[in-house]
């Protein structure tokens, strides 16, 4: 049995999930610990393209941008625990629970999207995120998605 990868720098993440820039929303993912959790990781810089018009003179990464990376983060999770390197590997969300936010996320800011398996199975995953700057929360959701390996089709 090959060792479980614990963390997922750039190359990987591009591996597992299809989103690319400026959607890929995760920088890599540390503390893998398969099936149970992972940490994504953000930095937010001021030249991404949504701080153009979110908010010109104040600008403030969007929360729907945080629920998409703890969905990004998430994935990479069930990529590695069900080893999906390589595979063609699409997952859609089927519903956002519990969402809240509770704090700016601005430029500078580096974004830690903490992910924990509530349930999981071959196609259907349910996930508790917790975004945080440090120790403060930014925002957190329960999130349940489907997997859809393409190359099964």
């Amino acid at each position: 049995m090959a060792e479980q990868m614990t963390e997922a720098d750039l190359d990987i993440i591009q591996r597992i999930i299809p989103h690319r820039y400026p959607f890929l929303l995760i920088d890599k993912v540390v503390d893998i610990k398969s099936n149970e959790s992972a940490i994504g990781i953000k930095n937010i810089t001021f030249n991404e393209p949504q701080f153009q018009g979110h908010f010109p003179g104040a600008p403030i990464f969007p929360g729907v941008m945080i629920v998409e990376a703890i969905a990004q983060t998430s994935a990479v999770l069930v990529g590695i625990t069900l080893d999906l390197v390589d595979k063609d590997l699409l997952v859609y969300f089927m519903s956002i629970d519990k969402c809240k936010f509770r704090r700016k996320v601005v430029p500078g800011d580096v974004l830690e999207l903490h992910v924990e398996v509530l349930r999981g199975s071959k196609k259907i995953w349910k996930f508790r995120g917790v975004a945080k700057v440090g120790d403060e929360v930014a925002a957190e959701a329960e999130i349940v998605a489907m997997i859809d390996l393409l190359e099964d089709k």
